[in-house]
């Protein structure tokens, strides 16, 4: 079990004012907020940014003394931002908000983790932006919490078997939460059911002996970015596959950058049953430095753009038009977003070659319901409402595109 224990709420107060920019950047669902521990000085302090207006702003919402650097913040759908400091083994939560010339701050509890080795960090902001939730995970197990939104303070919502990490949610309701859990030696995502008691399914399973991983999902087409050492043992690959389908997880060669890491982080929604048409930004990460990638499944090739000056490295956010919206802080603005368009290219062409995993549906108790159906897919069936689990699937078949 993940020892953790409840404390009860504390008192909270006001602060003063603030000033420069930081690093490290978080987005509500819907693009409305972004939260940043920023950099006054010496001094850390909480910094919201409104980002759906006609240009960005920032609010400073510093307290009573600076910021511990390790200190967790992120923004909540009603332009609150929830903060998580760590005291010894305690993991304390409130809601920041400004007052005036002050910070108002809500506190909602604490979380005490007795047990040695056991960390807890907060998930990616839910979609519906009213709820928060973390993650605590212990020698044995992984906990799920709900740390704001709920009606009498931390709650523990789930217990899993293994060491989980990650945290993608499949859904617009905040009910299914993708986790990559570490168990036996092999790593594979399952999913937790927060509405069925943290009911959990098999998700993704390409291979017994391979390490497979959810790294984003769209709700909307269905698109899922994966990685895994299924082609390669022992190496990574970034590749994508189809929530609900059994076509293969594609592994293309143009998501592999010589030398450098690149990492998926967002990607455009509204494209309902279309996941090829997809845009996804790509993080990537180099021995000169880090810039952006734009890459669409249908395209099969990577535009290479650089970063603005100040990009909070790893930070954006896609419109429904395709338009990747990326915060950005200098000394000249210190709160600004870029926004990058690419037109389409042609599908197809030199350059596109990759490995196809062939990916068969399967059943397991406590799957999902909607799971029973893999054998049969329907291209047609909406997407977004629960996942199919991409499990059982053998590597005796891979195809050179």
């Amino acid at each position: 079990m993940t020892a953790c224990a409840i404390e009860p709420p504390s008192v909270g107060g006001n602060g003063a004012d603030g000033g420069a920019p930081g690093t490290g950047c978080t987005i509500t669902a819907d693009g409305a907020y972004a939260a940043r521990l920023a950099l006054s000085g010496d001094s850390w302090f909480p910094e919201r940014w409104t980002l759906d207006g006609p240009e960005p702003y920032a609010v400073p919402l510093p307290g009573n003394q600076p910021e511990e650097p390790g200190t967790r913040v992120q923004p909540m759908a009603d332009g609150r931002v929830l903060i998580h400091r760590l005291v010894a083994r305690r993991h304390a939560f409130s809601l920041l908000y400004p007052t005036g010339p002050g910070t108002g701050e809500l506190p909602l509890g604490a979380v005490e983790c007795p047990e040695p080795g056991t960390r807890l960090g907060l998930l990616p902001p839910a979609p519906c932006g009213r709820r928060a939730y973390a993650l605590a995970v212990g020698p044995r197990s992984t906990a799920v919490w709900l740390v704001a939104g709920g009606s009498f303070g931390p709650e523990q919502l789930a217990e899993v078997p293994g060491r989980c990490s990650g945290g993608v949610w499949l859904d617009r309701t905040g009910r299914l939460l993708a986790l990559d859990r570490e168990l036996g030696g092999r790593t594979k995502t399952v999913v937790v059911d927060l509405e069925r008691a943290g009911e959990i399914s098999p998700l993704l399973q390409i291979a017994d002996d391979s390490n497979d991983r959810l790294l984003l999902a769209d709700p909307d087409s269905g698109l899922l970015l994966i990685s895994s050492d299924a082609p390669c043992p022992g190496q990574e690959r970034l590749g994508w596959g189809v929530m609900g389908s059994t076509l293969p997880v594609r592994f293309l060669e143009c998501l592999r950058v010589p030398d450098c890491a690149v990492t998926p982080f967002a990607i455009q929604p509204g494209q309902v049953l279309m996941p090829e048409s997809c845009a996804v930004a790509l993080r990537i990460d180099g021995p000169f430095g880090s810039w952006v990638g734009i890459w669409r499944p249908a395209e099969r090739q990577v535009r290479h753009l650089p970063a603005p000056k100040g990009w909070l490295t790893g930070a954006g956010l896609w419109t429904r038009d395709g338009v990747l919206r990326l915060p950005y802080a200098t000394r000249e603005v210190p709160c600004g977003v870029a926004e990058l368009t690419t037109p389409r290219a042609e599908t197809g062409g030199p350059g596109d070659a990759g490995l196809e995993v062939p990916v068969r549906g399967g059943t397991a108790a406590g799957a999902p319901e909607v799971s029973r159906k893999a054998a049969q897919p329907d291209p047609l069936e909406p997407v977004a409402a629960r996942p199919v689990p991409l499990q059982q699937a053998p590597l005796g078949r891979l195809v050179t595109n």
